[in-house]
């Protein structure tokens, strides 16, 4: 019989299949099956290859036995941007789900770019057996080409045809607005994200609908960049549009028009109220800690691959009730009120000395 080779050292070349087969006298063919489909293998010769390869420190390569089976168990998430600490505990949550199951997860950050996004996912769908779309900024449609070809999850975002995750921003932008009524705000101004999300549209009509009921005035501004940078920006366009109290779109810009409005000579919150969302880490950092609509965020990465896991066990396997329409999966928010709120002063010269608004204001009703 050959000799069998020793384990390969570091700088020496890797062990193929090739030496593996060699070493046991059996054909390339046989050694492949013995790694892919064991049933097919007498058990001894593949208990011999097994340890062979073993001793010889051989290893599949998960990518060339994916061709046959399609199963890589890779697993794929991309984020709109990995820097945004709103990100953290989503792959957090996201991984630890993914790790359970056996699957590893590869993250993808294509920074708020609609391109980006598109060429990740042309690059990562033949290596991974699913995705989940993190706050995609890519058309409904275009999320629909990427479903046809790989098992799909969106995040953040609700579809009635993909699989969806989604925080329950209605209810926690009303909660919000009752907050802001509560101490006497009767005009909220909303800072806006970028156009293409999806959670910037839900959160603009919730406003809307819960001002209208309990009869304040709403106004917009933006679209800004969901930043801190976009929340320095915010603030200068505020300045010229004055209101008590504002609502942003996320955070990170809550954070930024805070810091902006400092620079500016005006108080929060005893000029303006601020209210964020998604209650990231660094949150309660900020001076004064900030008043945010908190997203289970840890709990959205979990739900989001356990959910992709499902969807990857086939029709035939999933409960009777995921064999009927796809409905979004909506967890909860909360309201966590820190010191950046405060009670409505009649006297703010700041708000009432303000020029008019540049955007249209309108009526809640509007």
């Amino acid at each position: 019989m050959t000799e069998r080779p020793k384990s390969a050292k570091f700088g020496e070349a890797r062990p193929t299949i090739y030496d593996v087969a060699a070493a046991c006298g059996v054909a390339p063919s046989t050694v492949s099956r013995a790694f892919s489909r064991p049933g097919r293998v007498n058990a001894e010769t593949a208990e011999r290859i097994r340890q062979a390869a073993a001793e010889m420190g051989y290893r599949t390569n998960p990518l060339a036995r994916a061709l046959p089976t399609g199963r890589t168990s890779l697993l794929a998430i991309i984020v709109a941007d990995v820097t945004n600490p709103f990100f953290f505990e989503i792959l957090r949550g996201a991984e630890e789900v993914a790790t359970e199951a056996g699957y590893t997860l590869l993250v993808a950050d294509v920074q708020e770019s609609v391109d980006a996004e598109r060429q990740a996912l042309d690059r990562t769908i033949p290596m991974v057996e699913g995705v989940v779309l993190a706050t995609s900024r890519m058309s409904d449609s275009s999320i629909r080409v990427a479903a046809k070809q790989r098992p799909t999850v969106v995040l953040n975002r609700s579809m009635s045809d993909i699989a969806s995750v989604a925080t329950d921003n209605s209810r926690g932008t009303r909660r919000a607005v009752e907050h802001l009524a509560e101490l006497g705000h009767t005009t909220i101004t909303y800072l806006a994200g970028p156009d293409a999300s999806w959670a910037n549209g839900v959160r603009w009509q919730a406003l809307r609908e819960a001002a209208h009921e309990l009869g304040l005035r709403v106004r917009r501004l933006g679209p800004f960049a969901p930043t801190q940078a976009g929340g320095l920006s915010a603030a200068g366009a505020l300045a010229n549009a004055p209101s008590t109290a504002v609502l942003a779109y996320n955070d990170l810009m809550a954070i930024g028009l805070m810091r902006g409005l400092v620079t500016l000579g005006i108080r929060v919150p005893e000029d303006v109220s601020v209210v964020g969302f998604d209650n990231i880490f660094g949150a309660d950092f900020c001076t004064p800690q900030l008043t945010t609509v908190a997203a289970p965020l840890r709990q959205l990465g979990a739900v989001a691959v356990q959910t992709l896991l499902n969807e990857l066990r086939g029709p035939a396997e999933r409960s009777p009730a995921r064999r009927g329409p796809l409905k979004t999966a909506l967890l909860p928010a909360r309201l966590v009120i820190r010191s950046s709120t405060g009670t409505a002063n009649p006297l703010n010269h700041w708000a009432n000395g303000g020029q008019p608004a540049r955007t249209a204001e309108l009526d809640a009703a509007g």
